[in-house]
């Protein structure tokens, strides 16, 4: 049952930042009412990942047991599931550190926990673009650091960049790093661009990929990046760094098609308008590959169509 939660006021988790947690839906399917879950070993392999990070026992626990138990609870809570598409039961697994000491240590016990809660519709009258700024100087993540894991550092600190965005009417902040100013997050979403390449002259999706730690490996990220790999389209799908100075260009030139950020909550959110030393650049939105990835991964999460081996899991089925 929802209840407050007791712990020591010296708890490492409200000093020391020693929390990770995830984010995921459970889904009523709308063809036959069965209850599903989107991909959950892949939220298992993500905060197994996040609690290592943070030097956390029990890294190594029973991903299958955990992803079982919060099927049990989403059983548990199925009359908490509104039906109908765009319609989910939030989860959020959390894992807190409840080492009661003030001393800077790796803790020695744990709490895990998983909220649920209805959500609605992220769009409900449409898709609606944003724009978004990337002319701030703070950064959200960087080689070495937490970027690649969900951990509540990460989203403390994008909170003022936020609200400065915000005065300045954009939805959301750009993250960039480095120099030459590459593109790695939308707010607290991965994000895509899809355009032609100046070299090859062929359509490209390109997202920036996670081989320097500072990137989060979004579930809906990759399920974007596997459904556009096998898809019989003449494009290519790429992982590598995108510069501010490559976008500002292919968009001069007319070969910068549409763009989107891609996360849990919304599976993807166009992009029409980014703010860039000062100056606007125009994104067509909503574009033909953001609305057929928002139809495929809907059409799995809800039943509609079967999908990829072990992504759509039938809690309903003995």
């Amino acid at each position: 049952p929802h209840q407050d939660l007791k712990i020591a006021p010296a708890a490492s988790c409200l000093h020391y930042g020693l929390q990770c947690f995830e984010g995921m839906k459970a889904y009523k399917a709308v063809t036959d009412q069965s209850l599903r879950l989107f991909r959950p070993d892949k939220n298992m392999t993500r905060l197994k990942n996040s609690m290592s990070r943070l030097h956390m026992p029990g890294s190594d626990f029973d991903a299958d047991e955990l992803s079982k138990c919060i099927g049990e609870l989403v059983k548990l809570d199925e009359k908490w599931i509104p039906e109908g598409e765009g319609y989910s039961l939030y989860l959020r697994p959390t894992v807190i550190a409840t080492h009661k000491f003030l001393g800077l240590a790796a803790p020695t016990s744990l709490l895990l926990f998983v909220i649920t809660s209805p959500v609605g519709p992220y769009y409900k009258t449409g898709f609606e673009p944003i724009k978004l700024t990337a002319d701030t100087p703070y950064v959200r993540a960087w080689p070495g650091g937490t970027g690649d894991a969900k951990v509540g550092g990460n989203y403390a600190p994008t909170m003022k960049p936020q609200a400065e965005a915000a005065k300045k009417g954009c939805s959301q902040v750009l993250w960039l790093f480095g120099p030459d100013d590459e593109i790695t997050e939308v707010g607290a979403m991965n994000v895509f661009f899809f355009m032609i390449n100046k070299e090859t002259k062929r359509k490209e999706l390109v997202t920036a990929p996670l081989d320097r730690g500072d990137i989060l490996p979004g579930v809906t990220r990759d399920s974007i990046l596997h459904l556009a790999r096998s898809w019989d389209e003449d494009m290519d799908v790429s992982e590598r760094w995108l510069t501010m100075g490559e976008l500002v260009e292919a968009s001069k030139e007319n070969r910068l098609i549409e763009a989107f950020g891609a996360g849990t909550a919304a599976v993807v959110t166009p992009i029409s308008c980014i703010q860039y030393k000062g100056e606007d650049i125009k994104i067509p939105a909503t574009g033909d590959l953001t609305h057929r990835i928002w139809d495929e991964i809907t059409s799995i999460q809800y039943g509609k169509i079967e999908g990829p081996e072990g992504w759509s899991i039938n809690l309903s089925k003995p």
